[in-house]
């Protein structure tokens, strides 16, 4: 009879602890589903014209759409580094964040993403300090990324130190993407193609 009451006894204990484990199973699954809800949507596309664009934040990982891929990998492989003006960027990198304005529907952002992805990565730029975003072709997102940025050309590529904007490559650059981040991070005087 005792042997009888102890595996009953075993059988509710472990019955219990089922319940508690499926409980906090459900409890886990439903606060990775809330944290999932609530992250920032990367690489979200809209429809445009006969494709669709990217809009909003954006990382590398979006260039590699169907609808991006080719004018991406294109520039990318077949643009060539000033590999003089790379190894004086790559130390005034270290500290630097960058914030990179650009439209997968602009043929200036096809050409010049490209070629800055690969000057970054030739000079092992650390990517998490780099905010992609990507504009409709009003400049705007839906989330309001562009408020307060003055961004009225595409690509626009502002450069910061401590959180303070050192200055911007707006839409091409005035003699090399190499040459302009070189003047921006040096502190050397530097306009952009719309500076007035």
């Amino acid at each position: 009879m005792k042997k009888i009451i102890l595996i009953i006894a075993i059988i509710g204990l472990s019955a219990c602890n089922s319940s508690k484990e499926k409980n906090k199973i459900d409890e886990n699954t439903s606060k990775e589903m809330i944290s999932e809800n609530n992250k920032e949507k990367i690489n979200d596309t809209v429809p445009y014209e006969d494709s669709v664009m990217l809009l909003g934040k954006a990382n590398r990982k979006g260039f590699q759409m169907d609808a991006f891929k080719n004018w991406f990998n294109t520039g990318y492989e077949n643009y060539k580094v000033d590999s003089e003006s790379l190894e004086k960027l790559k130390p005034l990198l270290k500290d630097a964040t960058i914030t990179v304005f650009m439209g997968t529907w602009c043929e200036d952002s096809q050409r010049e993403t490209p070629h800055f992805y690969k000057i970054l990565d030739e000079a092992n730029f650390d990517e998490s300090k780099l905010t992609l975003i990507t504009v409709s072709d009003e400049k705007t997102t839906p989330q309001g990324f562009e408020e307060g940025k003055n961004i009225t050309n595409v690509p626009t590529l502002i450069f910061y130190k401590n959180d303070k904007e050192l200055g911007r490559i707006v839409e091409y650059p005035i003699e090399s993407l190499e040459k302009d981040m070189l003047a921006i991070l040096s502190g050397k005087e530097y306009k952009h193609a719309y500076a007035e």
